[in-house]
Order: structure tokens, then sequence, then C-alpha cells
């Protein structure tokens, strides 16, 4: 089976807007967890029960990405309001160097308000920062543009500050986070706090990896004291993951790219290990699947630097064994003489895709008819429906303030 007979009209379910979590819980741990086992069987929970809810023999993997905050608000000299919204950096285009640059740096953007800026630049002149930034528009990029950020100190600043501020620190300051759209409503004070995973720490996603956001320090300790080691990787989660499936076949929707990085000693770790693996959220699924291929790509000599959407389903694929193919990519990082593995991943996982690593599933409830839900009918079959039907009977709250699943792979 491939996905590319798939329609998208059987991943479609009724989501009252007010099913829709506005805000978390204040208490984070303390949303309701629904779990479905390997035989489809369903059971309630709170999610400070994750820790006993875990098998012995696992190993708990999350993504330790940072929202940043990616909406910035500009104004034309005439007074228009522009409003800009990062996606990713393009000159440098390393994030780590782009977050590190000083007074000018590039990035992809969609623009708010575009026809109301057709040249010259834009300013955010904000009295109550000590610099000023600026943006010019370079080019059009399908529907996003190419901004040049230029930022400089305001003339009343302390004389005594001769190093400009990193992009980092001026997104930081100038920025807004950038909640979901179908929250419906404005960014909160609150959720500069709420939209960050508590282990976030590596700046660059325009989304949150939200399934880590019900995880507390405490639920954390309990998973250590169980004897379940935890690690981390990187996918910066960006806007595309809100994109429903517009097609009616699922064969016309094209995946976003996604940057990923994973330390060399997780791969020889996951290489080597008899644990089962536990992944929090569909973009650390993404991102070990993702592994897989990279080393199955590696094994043909067609590694280009990016996981194709379409690639786990080609005749033409070797269908290495996990440990061969995770042994592949640490004797090539090895031999190039890297630590971590940069790469980017555009693949699509649906039903028909065969999991290679993951084998349990910590995820949110997720939106009709999106590459999410392909996710996770493909992890536990038709039982998603069945699932999603409990939970709209059992007061569940949907989406990313939402309540939890823990999922395990459907039993072949």
């Amino acid at each position: 089976m491939t996905p590319k007979n798939l329609k998208i009209v059987a991943y479609d379910y009724d989501l009252p807007e007010w099913r829709i979590a506005k805000h978390p819980l204040e208490q984070r741990e303390q949303c309701k967890l629904l779990r479905v086992d390997g035989d489809g069987h369903i059971s309630e929970h709170v999610f400070a029960d994750v820790p006993q809810l875990l098998p012995a023999n696992s190993i708990l993997i999350y993504n330790n990405t940072r929202v940043i905050n990616a909406r910035l608000h500009f104004h034309k000299p005439s007074g228009a309001a522009i409003e800009i919204f990062c996606l990713e950096p393009h000159e440098p285009v390393d994030y780590a160097q782009n977050f590190a640059s000083r007074g000018s740096c590039q990035w992809l953007c969609f623009v708010g308000n575009s026809k109301r800026w057709r040249e010259g630049e834009v300013v955010l002149d904000d009295p109550s920062l000590s610099f000023v930034l600026r943006a010019t528009r370079l080019c059009r990029v399908d529907n996003a543009s190419i901004i040049q950020f230029d930022w400089n100190w305001r003339e009343d600043a302390e004389s005594s500050q001769s190093e400009l501020p990193t992009f980092a620190t001026v997104i930081e300051a100038a920025g807004q986070i950038p909640v979901p759209p179908y929250l419906n409503r404005d960014t909160e004070a609150s959720d500069s706090q709420d939209y960050q995973t508590v282990y976030s720490r590596i700046q660059g996603s325009v989304a949150a990896p939200t399934a880590g956001l019900h995880f507390t320090d405490k639920v954390l300790s309990d998973i250590d004291a169980q004897g379940i080691p935890r690690r981390e990787l990187t996918l910066h989660v960006g806007a595309g993951t809100f994109q429903p499936v517009k097609e009616d076949d699922v064969a016309q929707h094209l995946m976003h790219s996604e940057f990923i990085a994973v330390p060399l000693s997780l791969i020889e770790e996951l290489a080597s290990t008899d644990r089962e693996i536990v992944a929090v959220g569909t973009t650390t699924v993404r991102t070990l699947e993702s592994l897989y291929h990279i080393g199955c790509l590696m094994y043909q000599g067609r590694w280009e630097g990016e996981v194709p959407q379409w690639y786990p389903y080609e005749d033409e694929h070797p269908r290495l064994p996990v440990e061969q193919a995770l042994g592949i990519v640490a004797q090539w990082l090895k031999a190039h003489g890297l630590k971590t593995l940069l790469a980017s991943t555009r693949i699509i996982i649906a039903p028909g895709y065969r999991y290679q690593l993951v084998k349990h599933l910590i995820t949110n409830f997720h939106q009709p008819k999106s590459t999410l839900l392909l996710l996770v009918s493909a992890f536990i079959g038709d039982d998603w429906r069945q699932a999603y039907d409990y939970a709209m009977a059992h007061d569940f709250r949907f989406l990313s303030y939402g309540d939890a699943c823990l999922f395990s792979c459907k039993s072949k």
C-alpha cells in the first residue's frame, strides 16, 4: 500500500471550535492522557501517570527545539502596519550562525498586508527597545519572501554599548511567540512560557513540538526514577506543520522541509540498543524515522542532504536492517569528522508506511485532514478513529494546548 492512493476525506472528523483548548491547564501534567496499546485497547489516565505507563525497557527521546518570537510588527513611513513572520534562515543558512549575526541577516518569511509593501524598507522602532530594526524585501519565493534584516542602536542608546546585539537577542526582544492560527486569538504574555517545553534550548522553531508541553520537571524526574533513559535531538518545526492536506489525493500534497540535528552518540546508541523507543511528538518521530532512510540513501550513494518525501515507498528502497542503516550514518559522520548529523527531511508518514525505530508515541490530538493525523493512522491503524471518538465522548481537549495520547505501534 502506498499513501499516494489515499483520499484525505478518510482522515476527516468533526472538530467543534469549543473542543480546541485555548490555554493549557495550570498544572501541565494534570491533563488527560488517552492510552491505546498495541492491541487497540483504550484506557484513560492523567499525564502524570506516564512514568508508570512506559515500558521498563524503553528509552524516551524528545525534541529540544525552542520556539522563537517569529512574529514581528513593522510600519512603513506612511504608517501602514506590516507583519513579518520568520520561517527559516536564508543567509547565513545555518541556524546557529544566523542567530549569532550582528547587524544584518536574511530570512525566508511570510509577509502580512503584503500588498501595502511594494518597495523600500519598513521599520520596527519601539521606544522600549535599545535598537531599531529595519526590513527590506529582496525577492519573492512562492508565497513567501526573502527579507533582509538590519539593526543598529537607537540614537539615545547607552554609548557604552559598542557591540550590536545578536539576531537571537533582537528577535527575542522585538518579536512575539507565534501561537497556532487555529487558536483564533492574539498572542498573550502567558504564551511565552506556556508555548515552550521545559527542555527547550535550541532556538529555531516557529511552532512548538506540542506533545512535550505536558512534561514538567517532576514528570521527568519520575521517569529517571523508573530507570528509563532520556535523550534529545532537534527538529526545527516549520509553519508547514499547520498546513492541512487541501487536495483530495494525498499524492498531490507537497510536504515542507524541516531541519534536523542528531548527535553521533545517539545514533550509535540507537544502532545497538534493545530498548523500545518512545518518541515524544510527531517531530521526534519524523527525525528518528528519517535517520533510517538517510542510512539507506547513503548505502545507495544517493544522499544529498535531504530525505525526499516519497523515498520510503520507492520500489528501489534497499530495506536495510535498522542496525545496518544507522551504522552507515555513524560511519559517514566519523569519516567526515562530524559529531552531529545536520540534515533536512521532507518525508510523509502515512498509512502504508512501515515504522523502523519508533515503538511508542506520546502525542496530542491533531487537526482533521492533517499530515500529523496521517502519521498517527500509520502508527495505530484504524484505531485512530476509535481513539478520537472516545476522546470526543469523554470531554478531552484538542490540539496544541489540549490533552495527550500514549500510543503503541499497532501489533502486526
